[in-house]
């Protein structure tokens, strides 16, 4: 902008230097001390240089950087590239974070490079990247890792500027850096071993969602689930599949839509299911109790059915009362819902003659998990509820459940004893005369116990009993 002023000045200076010239060579030449002047002159000049040279380079005198030197742009902390062991929290790298990020482009060539462009542009590295077509477009999700200092909005924007829409982004962490097939592959094991794990599998496939499995005939004369075909129903952010018995898993994520590609997997993994049928770990833990005898602890279904209509009828009336919050004649109409393996977990307790004892549910409810457990009157006091109990929270926590809840009486003060022995921090509410009691498995700031601590402390329950 001033360049003009600056040329000006040159000019000037090249002017008035060429008159002195003209002058000193008129003197050297016609005066009696020419040649004098002319080494004094030299030695005055040298002097000069090198005392402009010494004061420019004194601290606190250097001459001001422009705006177009490197000195005056902002140093940006060096981003490592990411390792198995990344930690979106900063713990591994400070200097970065890790994102998840959505966003649909054009189906047209160069609309991804400009993407990664944009991104690059703000020194953002991208991880791993999938595709999922569809009919006027591409929706293209990214693992990405961040400098530190650069915020979401930020991010976005730049997307935007290159031609992304619909654009959603949320923190990540580590076990976001295992690729897709990968993870698709561990689900469908962990489906294949145990029908339980489907919806558990499900949440994991698609991030945060609500599931909930409906059953072809509804206990209590509730209205059937409104048929779905075998192919399955996307509809935006709700898809509907046939469950492998005949009822309708619905699965819902109101923040962000489904893709065909998210909707293929999770019927792939439903169909997977169907075909292996029925099934649970067989694995089972003889323990002693505090009397003295011994039972045994093992995973229960729907085979089970006779065996637990045969301990509700040694259980008193007060007792499945308690447990089921209805008219006792009803009990028996819950067990084969409670026994699927497609809502949840069942730990049976058996005696030495094989006789159920009690019986230990983890009920996978939407989005939450609740605990409910009943054991036969002459075997309550012995320690059998709170052992129940801490097996299937310590589920829970492999299942990477955040909380538990189990719903009460008040009265049912074993029940209380037995989440209070857990160890864990409870939160208490009466909703329409019964008791709801949370018990909180995710660790929190102000120093609460962890998941994962609790996992690895935890130890037998005892005396807790719960009837």
């Amino acid at each position: 902008m001033h360049h003009w002023r600056r040329d000006v000045v040159e000019l000037a200076a090249m002017f008035t230097a060429v008159a002195v010239a003209d002058a000193v060579a008129n003197l050297v030449g016609h005066g009696p001390d020419g040649p004098a002047l002319l080494m004094i002159s030299a030695l005055v000049l040298a002097a000069t240089a090198g005392f402009h040279v010494w004061w420019a380079r004194r601290p606190g005198h250097a001459p001001p950087v422009t705006d177009t030197d490197t000195g005056a742009r902002p140093v940006v902390p060096e981003t490592r590239q990411a390792g198995p062991r990344a930690d979106a929290t900063g713990t591994g790298d400070r200097a970065s974070t890790l994102w998840r990020l959505r966003t649909t482009v054009r189906d047209e060539p160069g609309s991804l490079a400009a993407l990664c462009a944009a991104l690059a542009g703000h020194r953002v590295d991208i991880l791993s990247l999938q595709t999922h077509p569809l009919a006027d477009g591409t929706v293209d999700e990214f693992l990405l890792r961040a400098p530190g200092e650069l915020i979401a909005g930020a991010i976005t924007r730049a997307v935007a500027l290159a031609g992304g829409t619909d654009t959603w982004i949320e923190r990540a962490d580590a076990h976001d850096l295992v690729d897709a097939p990968t993870r698709v592959l561990g689900l469908a094991t962990r489906t294949a071993l145990d029908a339980a794990e489907l919806p558990l599998a499900l949440r994991q496939l698609l991030g945060r969602c609500t599931i909930r499995s409906l059953p072809a005939h509804p206990v209590g004369g509730a209205r059937s689930p409104e048929a779905v075909p075998v192919e399955g129903a996307l509809e935006d952010t709700v898809m509907r599949l046939r469950a492998p018995e005949g009822g309708v898993i619905t699965v819902e994520r109101p923040y962000l839509p489904f893709t065909p590609t998210e909707f293929a997997r999770a019927r792939a993994l439903v169909e997977l299911d169907a075909r292996l049928g029925p099934r649970i770990p067989r694995s089972q833990d003889v323990i002693s109790l505090s009397a003295g005898s011994e039972i045994t602890v093992r995973r229960a279904d729907t085979g089970d059915l006779e065996a637990a209509r045969a301990m509700h009828e040694r259980c008193s009336t007060r007792t499945l009362a308690l447990r089921y919050h209805g008219p006792v004649g009803d009990a028996d109409r819950y067990l084969n819902h409670l026994l699927s393996p497609r809502f949840g977990r069942t730990l049976a307790v058996q005696t030495a003659s094989g006789r159920i004892v009690g019986l230990g549910h983890l009920l996978w409810d939407g989005d939450e998990t609740e605990v409910a457990l009943l054991v036969e009157d002459d075997w309550q006091r012995r320690g059998i509820g709170g052992e129940l109990l801490g097996r299937l929270v310590r589920m829970a926590v492999e299942a990477g459940c955040e909380s538990v809840y189990a719903v009460t009486q008040a009265s049912n003060t074993g029940m209380v004893a037995a989440m209070r022995g857990l160890g864990l921090p409870l939160d208490y509410q009466i909703e329409e005369g019964t008791l709801v009691i949370t018990a909180r498995l995710a660790a929190e700031p102000g120093g609460a116990v962890t998941a994962a601590g609790w996992l690895s402390g935890a130890g037998e329950l005892g005396n807790a009993e719960a009837p």
